[in-house]
């Protein structure tokens, strides 16, 4: 008897539908064909095992498995569930009436019981779009998929579950879950607060204007000076989730399997902080089986990198492309994915091997040639694709020990809503432009329109500190948060003059 199965792959992050078929006919040998890899053709010991154990009668006769389209790799153990309800169903152990109604998916454990699966959003939105009657899966998965409405999640927690519901005799009940109101009472919950920042009022300033116009940000300064601690605290002044951003976030998330059983849709911004000895590979994605890297973890949120200069040459040069596309390509001999990447990068660094170049008490014990080449470790074509450059000096103690209360996070918040508003209503006929960061340089012509003093300004600055091209552009931008910020329509030259002063760790006027 041949039965069809209906289960899915998740490319990049999108779902293709993949039809199992089961054929059972005379004979003793096992066939699985359709391009699997060694974890779907070790589905066979997995679900002989698991049948076994619940005591289920094994087909005794010629199976022949085809996972349809044959042109794409079948990869993981998510596919155990579906092959063995196909091979029970055309053995006709179990009725096959409803399976063209279910995409079905899960790992199956010797015991029979059904273990987590990753990318599980992706394929649901896929079935959801197909015309799916429901989703059979893990019960630790049901959560995440059931995101999705109008389409019925089933939960189960072993096999033998799934046979009786398809059996009809026993319901495995929907999971069912509200997303509006999950998402709306968890966007604004964080464990850190601005309010605990004593002093640094000129770096709070620059994160204020980053966060504002979704700009990228470096901060320089000695150990202990709380670069980390600010750098963590920028998530809890960005603007909240809409729920497009969250769904396409949480899938990005679900194929990396990076969702909990607990979550079913992100409602905060994501901040990754990556360790300084991390690949190629992990901070952009691929790998033999491509999954998605730190960059595109970050999207939609923040990442950090700590101690910039201690990463690999080669690891930070790759953050170049993605910078300017917002989208990161992963390609091979056989096919091409490209993952999202819109990020806001935070980077910290001591301003020299020691840590103390041009710190008001500590001494530096470091040489010039050090100094240049500790420095030198963070190339000018990178250095020119960060928007803001802020130099932090350690906090007084008389500011450490005062109990005067400073600006929550809840206020600057609101101010940066306000202000990214102004970009909304201003972008809202241009696609993939939500922020002054992503504007092009035909939207500077546009939108930041200079008057004469202004333009002398930014002259002068540019042939004194030798910027480039990329710079002036940086400093456009910048310049026009600041204007948004005080609700001006038109850059003035105060707003080009602080702009500008974020520019001071360019490649001239670092070690002066």
């Amino acid at each position: 008897m041949l039965v069809k199965v209906f289960g899915a792959a998740v490319q990049g992050i999108s779902a293709t539908i993949i039809t199992i078929e089961v054929n059972i006919s005379k004979g003793i040998k096992f066939f699985l064909v359709g391009l699997p890899d060694n974890a779907v053709k070790e589905s066979h010991e997995r679900i002989i095992s698991a049948l076994q154990y619940n005591n289920i009668k094994i087909p005794r006769t010629q199976v022949v498995i085809n996972m349809a389209p044959a042109d794409i790799k079948k990869e993981g153990a998510a596919y155990d569930l579906p092959l063995a309800i196909g091979m029970l169903a055309a053995n006709e152990s179990l009725k096959s009436d409803l399976l063209s109604e279910y995409l079905i998916m899960g790992e199956l454990s010797l015991d029979g019981t059904l273990k987590p699966i990753k990318g599980v959003l992706p394929i649901a939105i896929k079935a959801r779009e197909l015309g799916y009657k429901g989703f059979i899966l893990p019960k630790e998965n049901s959560r995440e998929a059931a995101v999705v409405n109008n389409l019925d999640i089933h939960g189960a927690e072993n096999i033998m579950e799934v046979i009786d519901f398809l059996n009809g005799e026993k319901d495995i009940e929907k999971t069912i879950v509200n997303t509006r109101d999950e998402f709306f009472t968890t966007f604004d919950l964080f464990e850190n607060d601005f309010s605990d920042v004593k002093g640094q009022e000129n770096v709070k300033r620059a994160l204020e204007i980053a966060a504002s116009g979704g700009h990228n940000i470096i901060m320089i300064g000695p150990p202990g000076a709380g670069k980390s601690m600010m750098a963590k605290r920028l998530p809890t002044i960005l603007p909240p989730f809409t729920l497009q951003e969250a769904l396409e976030t949480t899938k990005i998330h679900s194929v990396a399997g990076k969702i909990d059983n607990k979550t079913s849709l992100m409602s905060k911004r994501t901040f990754r902080n990556p360790h300084h000895t991390i690949s190629d590979v992990a901070l952009v994605g691929g790998g033999n089986f491509p999954q998605p890297g730190e960059i595109s973890l970050a999207h939609n949120g923040v990442l950090f990198l700590d101690e910039l200069p201690e990463f690999k040459r080669s690891v930070l040069e790759v953050l170049r492309q993605p910078l300017e596309d917002r989208k990161i390509s992963i390609s091979r001999a056989k096919f091409s994915i490209d993952y999202p990447a819109s990020f806001m990068l935070v980077a910290a660094m001591n301003p020299c091997p020691c840590g103390y170049y041009n710190h008001p008490e500590k001494e530096c014990v470091c040489s010039a040639g050090s100094i240049q080449k500790y420095l030198n470790k963070i190339s000018g074509p990178l250095l020119d694709r960060i928007d803001i450059h802020i130099e932090i000096v350690p906090v007084p103690f008389e500011k450490l020990t005062t109990n005067t209360k400073t600006e929550k996070s809840s206020t600057i918040r609101d101010r940066v809503i306000r202000t990214r508003k102004i970009q909304e209503e201003r972008f809202k006929e241009i696609n993939n432009v939500h922020c002054n960061a992503q504007m092009s340089s035909s939207l500077l012509r546009q939108y930041a329109v200079l008057d004469n003093e202004s333009n002398k300004l930014l002259k002068i600055a540019m042939e004194k500190l030798h910027l480039s091209a990329r710079a002036y552009d940086k400093i456009l931008k910048v310049a026009r948060t600041i204007a948004d910020m005080e609700e001006s329509e038109h850059i003035k030259s105060k707003h080009i003059a602080e702009a500008i002063n974020y520019r001071n760790l360019d490649r001239e006027g670092w070690a002066n």
